[in-house]
């Protein structure tokens, strides 16, 4: 589970809360039914329109599922363990490879493609296609909630601007501007709390994941055609380190 995510959004969540109880802790004065439907009726009509259903359908549970639940692959973890893996290879031959256990899920499908015999370019070709598809799915959660974040702080202007007419249009009634404040002013609120504490934050934390995965599904497929063509542990790893930072490098040289 990604930590960060649970933690910020209840933190933010803790922010709010805390804000309306130093106020005095009065929660109904903070919910209008205008002003939600303005913001999530109108952000998800304005998505819709961007997007074919499809990928929204799809687009939606699978960000909110990444952004909480997928762990990230670190590089220096994936070449140790690649490493390990081709000297179980060089020693027993790629038929031993069924038995070992790995972390990584996509990893151990290049593993499996190795024991089976499968060709160079058929793996090649089949985990890059894999990579490709998985990161695609990545970028359309992460444009889908971009989106909402886009259209919910316009939402929010558009409800200010609709209560505010109606506050104006009835002003020799006092007893309709109070209602017309609060979709005015919670219109506002709404769609800035959507977009700045939910939908832009996993939006980008879309984007983060995307290009790490990117790096370690990658550094994967070198690592697996290495193996496929019986290159030496040592080569290997030499090889998969030019995806580690500089500074990195160095320390795991070291410590070889």
């Amino acid at each position: 589970m990604d930590i960060a995510t649970a933690v910020g959004l209840l933190s933010g969540v803790g922010v709010l809360v805390g804000l309306i109880m130093l106020d005095g802790g009065n929660f109904k004065a903070y919910y209008d039914i205008h002003a939600v439907i303005v913001i999530f009726g109108g952000a998800t009509a304005a998505t819709m329109i961007r997007f074919p259903f499809s990928v929204i359908l799809h687009g939606l549970p699978m960000g909110m599922r990444f952004a909480f639940t997928m762990s990230a692959s670190h590089p220096r973890e994936l070449i140790e363990e690649i490493t390990r893996v081709a000297e179980v290879a060089r020693k027993s031959g790629p038929v031993a490879l069924e038995s070992v256990e790995v972390s990584d899920i996509f990893l151990a499908q290049g593993l499996r493609y190795i024991a089976d015999g499968y060709d160079k370019e058929f793996i090649r070709d089949t985990m890059e296609r894999d990579r490709d598809n998985f990161l695609q799915r990545l970028d359309e959660g992460s444009k889908v909630y971009r989106s909402i974040g886009d259209c919910a702080p316009a939402w929010g202007m558009i409800g200010t601007i609709l209560g505010m007419v109606t506050m104006f249009a009835n002003m020799s009634d006092p007893s309709k501007l109070g209602g017309a404040m609060a979709t005015a002013l919670l219109a506002t609120l709404y769609g800035a709390v959507v977009a700045n504490m939910i939908a832009m934050p996993i939006a980008d934390k879309l984007h983060v994941k995307l290009e790490e995965e990117e790096i370690a599904r990658t550094l994967i497929i070198d690592g697996v055609l290495q193996m496929r063509d019986a290159k030496s542990p040592t080569l290997i790893r030499e090889m998969l380190l030019a995806y580690m930072p500089a500074h990195h490098r160095a320390e795991m040289a070291e410590a070889t």
